[in-house]
């Protein structure tokens, strides 16, 4: 049975990536005189690795850019990473950033039946509270039981970590629970934990391999906008509400006798 639902945050709740936290990249390395510049393109490729300070370092390492000889890489990344998650929660606070269709509608759907709610993402808790106020109300971040976030476990998605250590902390089997997600790395990262997932695709995700996932969406579907359904079954009414993730469980369980 249902018990809660797992949000990713970029990508699924937000179109953050390609005009939030790219953005916010080049206005750091403004910032800091550096002449660097994550196109559109350079920047989705650049998501095949999972956490911002990662991906400055993989960029470093194999583009080899021009950068100020440092003693400690690892703090000058985390220093700029910092700057850029300031230009980030400045991006928010302007509304720049607006959540995708049909989230607030489950969000609010899944608030009045009492469903339990949990972040799972590995950006930065500060970018996560700051996406929640800025789109939801001050108040948004107590709706979530748990937001787990950032660097609170060691290995970021596609591991497993950040699902397990939720699932422990909220005393869950995988089983009870549906994460929903928008790329590859993310499905891996929930079916490691046999988390059952749901994917909400983008513009950068939308070639990504589901291989794994219940179900893949365009989005989570409004009334009169409905949602397409790529992979699995479709919602009824075109909307991914509780009836639907309830029984897209309960077949994951109980499959249907061929």
């Amino acid at each position: 049975m249902l018990q809660a639902i797992l949000f990713d945050v970029d990508g699924t709740l937000a179109d953050t990536e390609r005009d939030g936290h790219r953005v916010a990249f080049n206005l750091a390395f403004r910032d800091a005189g550096l002449d660097w510049h994550w196109d559109v393109s350079t920047y989705g490729e650049l998501l095949a690795v999972t956490g911002g300070k990662e991906r400055i370092r993989h960029f470093i390492e194999t583009r080899d850019p021009a950068r100020p000889e440092v003693e400690d890489l690892a703090a000058w990344i985390a220093g700029l990473h910092k700057a850029k998650t300031a230009h980030y929660l400045d991006l928010l606070q302007r509304g720049e950033i607006p959540l995708r269709p049909g989230v607030k509608r489950l969000l609010d759907e899944a608030r009045a039946a009492g469903m339990r709610l949990a972040i799972t993402t590995t950006t930065t808790p500060e970018n996560v509270t700051g996406l929640l106020r800025a789109t939801l109300g001050e108040d948004s971040p107590d709706w979530f039981e748990l937001i787990a976030a950032g660097d609170i476990v060691p290995r970021k998605k596609p591991a497993p970590d950040i699902y397990t250590w939720a699932l422990e902390r909220m005393r869950l089997a995988p089983g009870e629970t549906i994460a929903l997600e928008d790329s590859a790395n993310g499905v891996r990262s929930a079916r490691a934990a046999n988390v059952p997932v749901v994917v909400t695709i983008n513009d950068y995700t939308a070639d990504d391999d589901f291989d794994g996932a219940i179900a893949v969406h365009s989005h989570l579907g409004n009334q009169g906008a409905p949602a397409e359904t790529l992979a699995g079954p479709a919602p009824d009414n075109g909307m991914v509400d509780l009836h639907y993730l309830a029984r897209l469980l309960e077949r994951r369980t109980n499959p249907e006798p061929s």
